[in-house]
């Protein structure tokens, strides 16, 4: 079938198309703007559906690698997509699709253009995940930034100014870092296609490998600044605590994008076939996964506001991703991938409830309850209110989400969370050696006991507020929640439940691409050799 061919250029097209439809209509008709966004992102999202079957089955001829211009690699540029990339592809659009329609409640009106930036990230997430070389994922990654610098401005406020000024200049101060390792890479192999360096790599002279090698540590360190690693990840808890529900949900998604790169880059280009590189940065990868999954766990246990322990919530995910990468045991790959996914669905849906609980609630009741906490209640000898007050609907279903997300963050059975964490201590301790306590270092210990930590001090800190919000309140205001404010929440935790439901599905699918990812030359020889349109 021809036509599953321009499939995969799709996810790019349709919201960049939707977008620069979208930028003439009037502000006045927001309802609008916002039901065309929706229906793209929709289609986009059904399209990455099939993408990810079509890569699960392997596909028909050609709908792997598109060629644009219909140029072969590596002098043109080329799509391509394999399981991990159809994976975030349907991971951000059904993010995306989650935050457009929590938006349309109330937060899309709060400025100028917030559907068309929203179809911008999307198409600079999607193009991101399926471009093939590295110039263009930094013009991807430009598109995806640019939107996000006006997403996060979004709703206005001294402190989301304050906190996107800063996010702007650091991810500026990025993307020159990017520009200057990508022209040092270009300048030493002649090449930029991800596949064709793949093959270079193992026969370059030891005097260009080490100008190669310090092009990757800068480009490294500007993926680590969006990825979230320490100390790097100064600005991402004020900025995501800062910016508006939907934004933050979408966000959530964006610190993957890093690690996405970082996967593909550390498997593919230095991966088992890059000679003397094999490995490059591996050591630092495992010491700052480590020390930003520890910074990210008393950033947990210190924040009182629930936007901020979201947004520390993000650094523990990304550190445990980073160091599962780094320490190098093969079967830890397919539990990281399910820990991505369960990770960022739960953080998206933590950011979004977050406002809905917090929505009944007086600003600065978080001080007050650290002066409670502190000096203790001034009111504990008066006699206390009578019980058996019937619980109103909506705070069940806050509570109950809360709970949930609760669960999900500390990592605990039966969902999602547990089953990711269980499976990657599985894959740390399942090597090929016999010798299982030779094989085990002391840093796959230390990842063993932040693990277990992150997961003490997510649920210690979910539990402090919990009761203080849903058990303790001071204020006993019932929030008013829209429908479509709580249907995306509860969407997004139904797919981590049936995330947990469907896990032997999800952990083979994880697993053959975890052994795709483990065979860089399978990769590079599907793209190099994909024919050209017409077999020429």
């Amino acid at each position: 079938m021809e036509w599953l061919q321009h499939l995969l250029v799709l996810p790019i097209l349709v919201p960049l198309a939707v977008a620069a439809v979208l930028i003439p209509i009037d502000e006045r008709k927001r309802t609008l703007k916002g039901a065309i966004g929706f229906v793209s992102t929709l289609v986009v999202f059904v399209v990455t559906m099939i993408l990810v079957r079509l890569a699960a089955a392997g596909g028909p001829p050609g709908t792997g690698v598109y060629q644009l211009g219909n140029w072969p690699a590596p002098f043109g540029i080329v799509l391509v997509l394999d399981r991990l990339s159809a994976l975030m592809l349907c991971l951000a659009s059904g993010l995306a699709l989650a935050a457009q329609v929590y938006s349309m409640a109330r937060w899309h009106t709060a400025g100028h253009h917030f559907h068309s930036l929203c179809q911008l990230l999307v198409a600079g997430l999607n193009g991101a995940f399926l471009t093939g070389d590295l110039f263009n994922l930094f013009v991807f990654f430009e598109m995806m930034l640019a939107a996000s610098y006006g997403l996060l401005l979004h709703g206005s406020g001294p402190m989301r100014v304050k906190a996107g000024l800063h996010y702007i200049a650091i991810n500026l101060a990025a993307s020159a870092l990017f520009l200057i390792g990508v022209s040092l890479i270009y300048g030493v192999t002649g090449t930029l296609n991800m596949a064709d360096l793949a093959t270079k790599l193992a026969t370059l002279a030891p005097e260009n490998r080490n100008f190669v090698e310090a092009g990757a540590a800068i480009l490294g360190v500007a993926f680590l600044v969006k990825a979230g690693m320490w100390p790097l990840s100064f600005w991402l808890p004020t900025a995501y605590a800062a910016a508006t529900p939907p934004v933050a949900a979408v966000f959530a998604v964006l610190t993957k994008v890093g690690i996405y790169i970082i996967i593909r880059l550390h498997l593919l280009v230095f991966g088992a076939a890059a000679g003397a590189s094999t490995g490059f940065g591996q050591d630092w990868l495992v010491a700052g996964g480590m020390l930003t999954i520890a910074y990210g766990a008393i950033g947990v246990l210190a924040s009182q506001a629930m936007g901020r322990l979201a947004g520390y919530s993000v650094l523990v995910s990304s550190g445990t991703l980073l160091a599962a990468l780094g320490l190098g045991h093969q079967g830890m790959l397919a539990g990281a991938l399910f820990y991505l996914v369960s990770s960022t669905l739960t953080i998206a849906a933590f950011f979004l409830l977050i406002e809905l609980v917090e929505r009944g609630r007086d600003a600065g009741a978080d001080v007050l309850a650290v002066t409670m906490e502190a000096y203790g209640d001034f009111d504990e000898d008066e006699e206390e209110e009578e019980v058996g007050v019937a619980i109103p609907g909506t705070m069940a279903v806050l509570g109950l989400c809360f709970c949930l997300c609760a669960v999900l963050l500390s990592g605990l059975p039966p969902l999602s969370g547990f089953i990711a964490k269980f499976a990657l201590l599985h894959g740390l301790f399942d090597g090929p050696s016999a010798d299982l306590a030779a094989a085990t270092s002391a840093a796959d210990w230390t990842y063993v006991l932040l693990i277990i930590l992150s997961g003490l001090a997510a649920m210690i800190a979910m539990n402090r507020i919990g009761i203080r919000t849903f058990w303790a309140s001071i204020e006993g205001t019932i929030p008013r929640v829209v429908v479509i404010e709580i249907a995306p929440v509860l969407v997004l935790l139904g797919a981590c439940i049936f995330l947990s439901l469907q896990a032997g599905p999800a952990m083979r699918y994880m697993q053959a691409t975890a052994d795709d990812l483990l065979s860089p030359l399978v990769h590079s020889e599907r793209v190099l050799s994909a024919p050209r349109t017409g077999g020429n």
